[in-house]
C-alpha cells in the first residue's frame, strides 16, 4: 500500500490546479498557525489577564457559529476572485495591529481577530467548493488527507516561530509575518486555472438559502451519520482535549508543558493519517474508515487514564492518527454528494456542525475535570466514541450518488 500511497500523492501535486491549492494551504497555515498562539500571548502581555486572552482565541473561533451563513455567501460570489480578495483585506487588517502598543487599543485587535475568523470560515467554503469542480474525484480523498498533513505540519513547526519572534520584536512583527502569508497566499490563488460554474447568482443569499447547507446535510443519508459521527467524535474531543493538563500533572506527575510534548506527538499522527486518508478510502468504505479511526481515537482517550509515559505518548500518536480520519471522510464525502450550486454553504454548515461540539466540550470539560477524576472520566468518553463508532456501522447505509470508479489516472492536468 505505501507505493500506492506514494504514487497517488504523486498524482495529486503533479495536479497543477491541486499543487497550487495545497501551497496556499501551507503559505497561510504557517502564518495562521503563528498568530494563533501569539494572539494570546500579545492580550496577555497587554492587560495581564488571563480571560481576556483566553477570549483572543474565542475571537477567532466564534465566526464558525455562521458557517451556514457564511457559506451561503460564499456560494453566491464568484469563488476565486472572492479567495484572492479575502486573503488581501486580511493583510492589509493584521498590518494595522502595528498600532496596538498599549492596552486601551486592545480593541483593534479583537476586531481582527473576529475577523480573521470570518475569512477562515469564507475562504473554507469556497475553497471546498473549488477544489471539489477542479481535482479529479477520485484523488479528492489524497487531496484532502494531504492538506490535513500540510495544516497539522504548519501547527507544528509555526507555533514555535510565533513565539520566537514574538519574543524578539513583539505582536506587530507575528502580525506583519501573518499578512505575508495572507498576501502570498491571494497570488497563488491568483494562479489557480479554474474556471467558475455557471448558474450561481450573484448577490446576497435569501431566508431559505441560509438553511440549505443544513438541508442537504441532513437530507443525505451519507452525509448526515457521517457529520453525526463527526460531531459526536469532536465532543468526545474537546472533552479529551479539556484533560490534558490533568493527565499531565495528576497522571503523569509533569509540569504543565510536558503537555507541548503530547501535542507534537498528536500532531505527528495527524501528518500520518493525512498521508494514509487517500489509499485507505480506496479501500474502504467510507462509514468503515472513518469507525475505525474512531475506534482507534476512542481506545487512545481511554488508555490516556494510566499513569505510563510510554502509553500517553502511544495514546497521543493514536490521538492523531484516529481523529483526522471522521473529518477528511466527511469532507469528501461533501464535496462528492453536493451539487456546486450549495456546496460552499454545505461545506461550511457541516464544518460548524462538527467544530461545536468541540468547543461546548472544551469548556464543559473544563469543569467536569475538576469534578470527575480523570481515571473515570477518560474511560467513559472513550466508551461514548466506542459506541459512536459502532452506531456509524450499523446503522443503515447510503450510497454516495457521485462516487466515482474505475482506476486512478496515470497523470492529471489542469
Amino acid at each position: 500500500m505505501g507505493a500506492r500511497a506514494g504514487s497517488a500523492t504523486v498524482r495529486v501535486l503533479r495536479d497543477r490546479t491541486a499543487g497550487l491549492f495545497l501551497t496556499a494551504v501551507v503559505v497561510s497555515g504557517f502564518g495562521t498557525s503563528a498568530m494563533w498562539l501569539a494572539a494570546g500571548i500579545w492580550v496577555k502581555s497587554l492587560t495581564g489577564s488571563d480571560s481576556l486572552a483566553a477570549l483572543a482565541v474565542f475571537a477567532m473561533w466564534l465566526p464558525v457559529l455562521f458557517g451556514p451563513v457564511l457559506g451561503a455567501f460564499a456560494d453566491r460570489m464568484p469563488r476565486k476572485p472572492l479567495l484572492i480578495g479575502t486573503n488581501l483585506v486580511m493583510a492589509g487588517l493584521l498590518a494595522s495591529l502595528l498600532a496596538v502598543g498599549s492596552a486601551g487599543r486592545i480593541w483593534i485587535l479583537f476586531t481582527v481577530l473576529v475577523l480573521y475568523g470570518t475569512s477562515s470560515v469564507l475562504t473554507d467554503a469556497a475553497e471546498s467548493a473549488l477544489v471539489a469542480g477542479a481535482v479529479d474525484k477520485r484523488l479528492l480523498s489524497d487531496f484532502n488527507g494531504l492538506r490535513m498533513t500540510a495544516n497539522e505540519g504548519m501547527k507544528l513547526l509555526a507555533p514555535l516561530t510565533g513565539a520566537g519572534l514574538y519574543a524578539r520584536f513583539g505582536g506587530g512583527a507575528v502580525a506583519l509575518l501573518d499578512a505575508v502569508s495572507f498576501v502570498l497566499a491571494a497570488g497563488v490563488y491568483a494562479l489557480l486555472p479554474v474556471r467558475e460554474s455557471a448558474g450561481r447568482a450573484p448577490g446576497g443569499p435569501g431566508r431559505g438559502e441560509l438553511t440549505a447547507g443544513m438541508r442537504q446535510v441532513w437530507g443525505s443519508p451519507v452525509l448526515r451519520p457521517l457529520v453525526l459521527a463527526g460531531s459526536a467524535t469532536m465532543l468526545c474531543a474537546g472533552l479529551n482535549g479539556a484533560a490534558v493538563y490533568a493527565v499531565v500533572g495528576e497522571g503523569l506527575g509533569h509540569s504543565p508543558t510536558y503537555a507541548g510534548v503530547l501535542y507534537a506527538v498528536q500532531g505527528a499522527g495527524s501528518v500520518t493519517a493525512g498521508l494514509l486518508a487517500g489509499p485507505l478510502l480506496r479501500r474502504l468504505p467510507e462509514r468503515v474508515f472513518t469507525a475505525a479511526g474512531i475506534a482507534l481515537f476512542a481506545v487512545a482517550v481511554g488508555a490516556r487514564a494510566l499513569p505510563y509515559d510510554a502509553v500517553a505518548l502511544a495514546a497521543s500518536a493514536a490521538v492523531g492518527i484516529g481523529l483526522p480520519c471522521v473529518l477528511i471522510a466527511a469532507m469528501t464525502a461533501v464535496q462528492r454528494e453536493t451539487p456546486d450550486a450549495v456546496l460552499g454553504r454545505t461545506a461550511a454548515s457541516a464544518g460548524t456542525l462538527m467544530t461545536v461540539p468541540n468547543a461546548v466540550a472544551l469548556a464543559l470539560g473544563a469543569g467536569l475535570v475538576a469534578l470527575v477524576d480523570i481515571r473515570v472520566l477518560l474511560p467513559v468518553v472513550g466508551a461514548a466514541a466506542l459506541l459512536t463508532a459502532v452506531l456509524l456501522v450499523t446503522g443503515r447505509r447510503g450510497r454516495l450518488t457521485g462516487a466515482p470508479t474505475g482506476p486512478l489516472p496515470s497523470s492529471t492536468e489542469a
